[in-house]
Formats: structure tokens, sequence, C-alpha cells
């Protein structure tokens, strides 16, 4: 009775929780990994900036750190008649099976790519408040966190994988969506070799970081075609019938998906800090590069 009320126990601990996109554990350690790699002048302007958080009248979503900046706005959805206008915000899903056009799906900026551009510019405006700011700072840490798992840029018809009902291991009826935002980014974290949230050196970070929102986008589309669906299903997504509406990841299929969504992480946290060291440093932004 002991061990079935742990295993009971244990299954549960991996059932969706509402509303969480890139679950939370993912997303406070991309945070956590953008924080040791910033600037000391960003890092003090960070908390020089969260000190205006009662200004933003949200006080049953903490504030308090760069952690729960990462996580905020996902604790925005309990409040949609103030905040489900940003839900669109957060993905940008597009067909695998066609062309990449960053800007597609993306009317009025209500889509995940327009938005890291437009918080960042937000919060590099020092003429602004600092509570507008600081809502700028708590929507591009989560966006650049979204943009790098791979189903936010997944595949339109699917809604990101969230229409496929998939097993993960022993544990049935999640989906895939879920199961990457949440257990198989923990799992991902937490049997890395070393610390993700640790200082890299230049090296390390040339590897990782650079590109823009649509660089990041196309990556997490194509590892969606390329990886995500092709593991989930045993073949790829664009050949032959349409795939089924249900699935199962072996323990084979969520080895193999490890690395790639450690590398996700890391790599949204490295970006992060090159992000908020632009956007805290003296001068305007540079203009983006429109396609």
């Amino acid at each position: 009775m002991i061990r079935w009320a742990a295993l009971c126990a244990a299954l549960l601990a991996l059932l969706p929780a509402p509303a969480l996109a890139w679950g939370y554990y993912a997303h406070t350690v991309t945070a956590d990994i953008a924080l040791e790699n910033v600037t000391p002048e960003t890092r003090a302007k960070i908390a020089q900036l969260l000190r205006s958080a009662p200004e933003l009248g949200t006080p049953d979503c903490a504030l308090a750190s760069l952690e729960d900046a990462s996580v905020w706005p996902d604790c925005l959805r309990k409040d949609y008649w103030r905040w489900g206008y940003t839900f669109a915000w957060h993905y940008r899903t597009t067909p695998v099976c066609e062309a990449y056009e960053p800007r597609k799906n993306c009317s009025g900026q209500n889509c995940i790519l327009a938005q890291i551009e437009r918080n960042q510019r937000i919060l590099a405006d020092e003429a602004l408040p600092a509570n507008v700011r600081l809502e700028a700072l708590a929507f591009l840490v989560h966006f650049i966190g979204d943009v790098h798992m791979p189903l936010h840029s997944g595949d339109h018809e699917d809604r990101g994988g969230n229409d496929i009902e998939t097993d993960y291991g022993i544990v049935p009826d999640l989906n895939l969506h879920w199961i990457w935002d949440g257990p198989l980014a923990e799992r991902a974290i937490t049997s890395s070799p070393m610390p993700l949230a640790r200082r890299y050196s230049a090296e390390e970070r040339a590897a990782m970081a650079g590109g823009t929102p649509a660089d990041w986008g196309r990556e997490s589309w194509e590892t969606s075609r390329d990886f995500v669906y092709p593991n989930a299903f045993d073949r790829p997504p664009c050949e032959g019938a349409d795939l089924p509406d249900e699935t199962a990841l072996t323990q084979e299929d969520i080895e193999r998906a490890i690395p790639i969504a450690r590398r996700r992480v890391l790599q949204a946290g490295l970006r992060m800090a090159d992000y908020l060291d632009a956007a805290f440093a003296p001068g305007p932004l540079p203009e983006p590069e429109r396609d």
C-alpha cells in the first residue's frame, strides 16, 4: 500500500497544472541563467525596477525577483478580464509543412516575436514610468523563455501539440505540448551534469547566444518539424497521411529529447542576458531588421 501511494503521488505530480507555459521551473531557471550572465549594472537596474511592483496592481502575482518576473505573465491568466488581451502573445504557431514566415499569424503585434521586440524597447525607454518598464521586463523575460520551447512555434492545426493526447512513459493521457512544457523540461534541467544557472565564458556564450526573435522562432519551428513530431510519431509530419491525435513517448523517446530540451533552456537564458544588457545599456536600441 505504501508503494502504491507513492506511485500515485508521483503520477499526480506529473498531471498538468492549469494555464502554465513552459512550466514554472523552466522559466525560473532561464531567469537564473540570465541573472548570472548580465552585467552588474544590469543587475542593479533590474533590482531598482522591481521596487515598483506594487504599482502594477497584481498583489496575487509575486514580482519581487527576476524569477518572479519570468512567470508573472502566466500568473495573470487568472484575471482574464484585465489581461486576456495578452494571452495570444505567448506563442506563434504556424504550419510546420509550409515555408516559415516570421510575420504570419502576427496581426497587430499579437504574437510572441513582435512582443519580444516591443517589450525590449519599452524596457529600454528611461522616459517611461518605472512600473511600465517593469511590466515590459516581465513580459520580455517570459516571452524569451516561451519562444525557445519548440512547440510554442509548433503546428497551427494541433495548437502546438495541445491537441495531441500523449502518454509520457507510464503516465497516460497528457498532451504533447504540456509534456515539453513541464516534465520533459524539468528532467532536462535536473539531469544536467553541471548546474545550468552559472556564469558562462565568452566562448560558451558565443556558441549558444545571438540571433533575433525571428531566428529563435525559426529554430523552435524547425525543432518541432524535424525532431519533436518525428520523435513522438516515429515518422516525419510532412510525409504521408495526417498525424493521429494520440501517441506515446517511450523511455527511449524521452532520452533522445532531453539534450534538445536542455539546450533550448540554456539558449533562452543566455539570449535573455544579452537582451537585458542591451535594454539597459546607454543609448537607443538599434532598429530591428524587417523581413
